[in-house]
């Protein structure tokens, strides 16, 4: 059954660089990357270990693209001013572009394909304006704090794919914290904190836009905090599947996800404590979507709409599930900046 409700997507009025030269040797990018890069003139904060490849629908192959490896290869650049940050994201050559401190920019600035972008330290942060990847493909952005957008912090749109957020803190922006829209695919959104923030993450931007959207926009959510965020964990149009695994959502007073317009989300080993409406299929003037719930732990929650079945991510990519009562002990412990090396949970396979 659909249920019409008033729309909430309004925001509330609360709301809680040095160039190439000084780069460090341990940049990351993704899967088995080898550290490269100049030697640094004196100390500078280190980027963490090289990371695994993403889990879920950025490290599938698909589009010619080998999973997401980011700028694996590239120059390793630090940067600490806008200007010098901006350049090496503008380049068309594959750069792992490490950020020291915070760089103010402002609007929605365009963000290249092949490069991992990634903080150094815990006080990297990207403030005032966000990115956008606009037909990008190959990209990581990791250990970034994002806060205080004027638009977007994170826009992936117009047929980007290979895409990989993780361990990074959103709040405060003007709009969406990240929207992934207009025919985008293949995209992870891992261990990130989001907080003092309305409307979270959209995965299709209208219901008009049904022909670009059906088949791409696939996304998967896995070990992220939102943290009294108020709605969109994620909302999704047309995308099927879109897998919601092993989140810990807290106190998020509209909603926890909406499913709309025919798409499929599996929302699976999540832990929901006061939240009343976890999830919706069907919101506003937007149609009933499927949704498949599993595993889930619902503590002073309401009970989930479900609707319909939805294709298995496992026919894309294997994966196990953590039992959702350690969820919240395990991704508060390891979700946001500065912890690139959080030790993980008990884990089951399916």
């Amino acid at each position: 059954m659909t249920h019409r409700r008033q729309a909430f997507d309004a925001p509330l009025g609360r709301r809680r660089l040095l160039t190439g030269a000084a780069a460090t040797a341990a940049a990351l990018g993704a899967g088995s990357l080898a550290a490269r890069g100049a030697r640094a003139d004196g100390p500078a904060p280190r980027a963490a270990a090289a990371a695994q490849a993403p889990l879920g629908f950025a490290g599938i192959d698909l589009y010619g693209q080998n999973g997401t490896t980011g700028g694996a290869g590239g120059e390793v650049v630090t940067v600490s001013d806008a200007e010098t940050f901006l350049d090496y994201c503008d380049r068309d050559e594959p750069y792992v572009i490490q950020v020291q401190g915070t760089i103010r920019i402002s609007s929605k600035q365009g963000l290249r394909s092949n490069k991992t972008v990634i903080g150094l330290g815990q006080g990297a942060e990207i403030t005032g304006g966000g990115l956008d990847l606009y037909r990008r493909q190959n990209v990581i952005v990791r250990n970034l704090r994002f806060t205080g957008a004027d638009d977007d912090a994170l826009s992936i749109q117009q047929d980007s794919h290979h895409i990989w957020i993780d361990h990074c803190e959103f709040s405060t922006g003007a709009d969406g914290l990240i929207d992934i829209v207009r025919g985008a695919d293949c995209v992870t959104v891992s261990w990130c904190h989001f907080h003092d923030h309305s409307k979270t993450a959209l995965i299709g931007h209208s219901d008009a836009n049904g022909t670009q959207d059906t088949g791409k926009l696939r996304v998967t959510f896995h070990h992220n905090f939102f943290d009294g965020t108020d709605q969109r964990h994620p909302r999704v149009r047309f995308a099927d599947p879109v897998h919601v695994l092993n989140n810990y959502f807290r106190g998020n007073s509209l909603y926890g996800v909406a499913s709309t317009e025919d798409a499929g989300v599996l929302l699976e080993g999540n832990h929901f404590e006061d939240v009343p409406f976890p999830a919706y299929s069907g919101y506003d003037e937007s149609g009933p979507g499927r949704l498949v719930e599993r595993d889930n732990l619902y503590v002073r929650s309401g009970t989930p709409e479900t609707l319909g079945t939805v294709t298995e991510p496992s026919t894309f990519y294997a994966y196990t599930v953590d039992d959702p009562a350690t969820v919240p002990a395990t991704v508060t412990a390891g979700a946001g900046v500065g912890r690139l090396g959080g030790a993980a949970a008990p884990r089951r396979t399916r």
